[in-house]
């Protein structure tokens, strides 16, 4: 079974994997770690990765890249209305209202779902996987930012199964990260000492994302996680473009952002240029040649000049950073160390404002590329039953506060209840206990929207249904589990309504509900939980909820304090009671319908035997021209004694023929026009190509065979002369070898005065292959005669006569002492003897 990790990355994505008892990071076919977030279309088939890349500006508007910001939202969303701008290729509204993207592909123009993109490239790091492994991958655990949402995470396990794989968890990114950094740790303090506390901040290409952790021996918890979803290190490639846009257009009277080439071409310089920057504090030149308008262009830029223009951004490190310490609450000197990750925090600048803000140096003991590929390769592992991992518990959070709101029959029309605050632990599991006669609709929704990057509160609307009163006609208690999954995904897990029978007492004691419910509660989180060894804050959370009870009329109504005793105090003799499952109505707010998701992997799998295909008709296409140019360098040299002046001049005319048909009408033609034109021009290459190899490879044979020929007759010669190594063969045998020797070298002789008659031109009279069997005829024939091995049986007789003599006076000598004694040095010579034969 094979364990993937995938760093999902805005610019690149990293693949590691569990193998020979530790992590690796693989490479793909251009044997480079990292692969490119892109995607490049074409007439007849797609390059994904590095072949894409190569294509940003010579395909500019059908070569996708920078599309992780639009997954699960609508094409009228902010976000995607300002990352429109900054694309070169064009993005649509699908039919469901999300954003897609518009290209040119197989010759139309065809729209695609940000999920099918994802599923492209995602399916391509399946298949370099797969290719490093050497065996099928499916199960993965892929890396999202922390601050997605759940439309976002929905969107990204949609994308996984488009290419195919079997998403285990989607990890953000710092906890991956996290993980990385704690499970090879010995020094870890033990469960029952204070943790550890470590920082980890994650500046990648296009986000900016920083948590807090708490290590334990086996065991990490995030205490808090803050971001800036829109500070990376493409901002300052942007400031940097923005510089040299205006100063060309004032030097060279251009207007770079006008041409989208140029602008794509200036922003790969202005990358290149960050990055020395970071190594370098002295000037630095930037030329581009035949830039736009056949004008070279040339400027320069140092890291004093880089920062004051980027003064505004790097402000914006520092904010996150003093915000977790907030949540976390924590202080400087509760911080152990400061662990960096991520492209953009390479920047010297970046560096200087988190080393201001924690007052001690940072720490680069992770990879910074890798690291997280790293982690999720590392929770694959501990959540595959395949590979045996260091016990090792993860305890992330909730990134927003959600709450529930229902309908009620007050006056006020809604009941509300915040059931995940920020911060809270995950993945965690809820029950809320509701009173109802009818069935019910729950709202979900993040409760504070201006913490979301995200223009829209909705989660999704939940209907229990099938609800009813009881016989009695009194509301029903339902029971309703939610759950924060191993996703970070919001859902309704379950919910049950508990009919009441020959109940006596009260059942209308509200207070007493609400003990009986918060006993229920608590069973059931702790029966969920998956994070045992915060029980204490579990609990907290279990007995907590259903204090928030819901009655028969729907208002939410908390237990008084005073009747606390009261409650105990009360005894209550219960009869049966039944629980019945209710089955739950799913309405989540831009979620795929199965049909569509559906369509898109048949979709995927159409282009996946569309590019398989395309690649077959190339290699036959290849194989022809490989063919062409080979056979005519050949013929000029190494063939040129094997064929007559009339046929070189004949296959030298087919060739270019060929070679000017390839470039011509056979551009573009069918796989099997290609493998015709090949055996075509074998048929006239190959006999020649046989008469080159017969030519170089009969002397060995002929060699070969004169060698046994020759030993042969030395044992001949010998058992003439009665030489006592061979005075032990067979003399009827002897003869018939002779015979048999005698005709094999009439045979060769006959061939080779053949041969030697013949010019190269012609065909050969005997074949390689046939000298060949010959000399293998002859070993089969000759050799268990003539090698035949001296038979010894005389050494084996004597021993045994000694032996019979030694134990010949056995009945004279005392029984006791010498009876065991024959049998065993009897045995001793006898297997020696057989041995000795052998």
């Amino acid at each position: 079974m094979s364990v993937v990790g995938i760093d999902l990355g805005f610019l690149n994505c990293y693949i590691a994997v569990a193998r020979s008892g530790g992590i690796e990071t693989i490479a793909n076919e251009y044997s480079d770690r990292c692969t490119p977030a892109c995607i490049s279309l074409g007439s007849r088939t797609r390059a994904i990765g590095n072949a894409a890349k190569s294509q940003i500006v010579t395909n500019v508007r059908n070569t996708i890249h920078g599309f992780k910001k639009l997954h699960g939202r609508s094409f009228d969303d902010p976000i995607v209305q300002t990352e429109r701008i900054r694309l070169p290729y064009e993005l649509q509204k699908m039919p469901n209202g999300s954003a897609g993207v518009k290209v040119r592909y197989l010759e139309e123009e065809r729209p695609f779902a940000i999920e099918q993109v994802t599923g492209m490239l995602l399916a391509k790091l399946k298949e370099t996987s797969e290719n490093a492994l050497k065996k099928p991958v499916a199960d993965c655990v892929i890396s999202i930012p922390s601050f997605f949402t759940d439309a976002e995470r929905r969107s990204v396990m949609a994308a996984a199964q488009v290419a195919g794989l079997n998403c285990l968890r989607l990890m953000n990114e710092t906890t991956a990260v996290a993980l990385a950094y704690g499970i090879y740790k010995q020094d870890l303090p033990s469960l029952d000492e204070k943790p550890r506390n470590v920082v980890f901040i994650d500046m990648g290409h296009s986000a900016y994302q920083v948590s807090v952790c708490a290590f334990n021996k086996g065991k990490l918890k995030v205490l808090a996680t803050t971001f800036d979803p829109y500070l990376g290190g493409r901002n300052f490639d942007e400031a940097l473009v923005d510089y040299f846009c205006d100063e060309f257009k004032a030097k060279y009277k251009i207007n770079v952002k006008e041409n989208s080439r140029a602008l794509l071409r200036l922003y790969q310089e202005c990358e290149k240029l960050k990055k020395l920057m970071s190594a370098n504090a002295s000037d630095l030149p930037l030329n581009i040649e035949c830039f736009m308008n056949d004008l070279d262009v040339s400027s320069k830029m140092n890291r004093a000049q880089f920062e004051q223009l980027c003064a505004s951004l790097l402000a914006r490190v520092e904010p996150p950073l003093k915000a977790v310490m907030d949540q976390a609450n924590l202080q400087r000197e509760d911080i152990n160390s400061i662990e960096i990750v991520g492209g953009a925090t390479r920047i010297p600048a970046v560096k200087e404002q988190v080393t201001r803000f924690f007052l001690k140096d940072i720490s680069t003991t992770l990879n910074a590329d890798e690291a997280v590929a790293r982690g999720c390769a590392l929770q694959c592992a501990i959540l595959s039953p395949a590979f045996k991992v260091r016990e090792f518990s993860i305890t992330d959070l909730v990134p927003y506060s959600v709450t529930l709101s229902w309908k009620t029959s007050f006056e006020e029309g809604t009941g509300e209840c915040e059931v995940f605050s920020k911060n809270h632990p995950a993945p965690f599991s809820k029950v809320i206990t509701f009173h109802k006669k009818e069935p019910f609709e729950l709202e979900a929704f993040y409760t504070n929207l201006h913490e979301v990057p995200y223009p829209d509160p909705r989660i999704g609307n939940f209907t229990i249904q099938n609800v009813f009163p009881q016989s009695d006609g009194d509301s029903s208690k339902v029971k309703v589990k939610v759950r924060i999954n191993i996703h970070g995904i919001f859902s309704v897990a379950s919910a049950s309504v508990i009919e009441k029978q020959n109940l006596e007492g009260d059942h209308n004691d509200a207070p007493m509900e609400t003990e009986a419910s918060k006993n229920e509660g608590k069973e059931d989180v702790d029966k969920m939980q998956v994070d045992q060894e915060e029980g204490g804050h579990q609990k907290c959370h279990a007995e907590h909820t259903p204090e928030e009870e819901i009655d028969h009329t729907g208002a939410k109504a908390k237990a008084p304090p005073s009747d606390k005793q009261d409650r105990i105090n009360q005894t209550i003799k219960k009869g049966k009671i039944k629980s019945i499952d209710l089955p739950i109505q799913s309405s989540l707010y831009r979620q795929l319908t199965q049909d569509l998701l559906n369509s898109y992997i048949e979709n995927e799998g159409k282009m996946i035997m569309q590019d398989k295909l395309e690649k077959e008709r190339n290699d036959a296409k290849n194989a022809v021209e490989e063919y062409v140019y080979d056979f005519r360098d050949k013929l000029g040299t190494v063939y040129e004694k094997f064929i007559t002046p009339e046929d070189m001049n004949k296959l030298s005319a087919m060739l270019e023929d060929t070679e000017n048909w390839l470039y011509e009408e056979g551009e573009d033609q069918p796989k099997q026009v290609y493998v015709d034109k090949l055996q075509e021009l074998k048929k006239y290459g190959q006999p020649i190509q046989m008469k080159y190899v017969e030519h170089e490879e009969r002397p060995k044979a002929l060699n070969d065979l004169g060698k046994k020929i020759q030993l042969v007759l030395k044992v001949i010669e010998a058992h003439r002369n009665k030489d006592e190594r061979y005075d032990h063969l067979d003399p009827a045998e002897m003869e018939k070898v002779e015979k048999y020797i005698s005709d094999s070298m009439n045979w060769l002789n006959s061939k080779m005065n053949a041969q030697n008659k013949l010019s190269l031109t012609q065909d050969p009279v005997v074949k390689v292959s046939e000298i060949v069997t010959k000399s293998k005829e002859l070993d089969n024939f000759c050799n268990p005669i003539v090698y035949k091995p001296k038979p010894k049986v005389e050494a084996p007789e004597d021993k045994t006569k000694a032996s019979s003599e030694h134990n010949g006076p056995m009945d004279g000598q005392n029984g006791a002492e010498s009876s065991p004694d024959p049998p065993k040095g009897g045995s001793q010579h006898t297997d020696s003897g057989e041995m000795e034969v052998d």
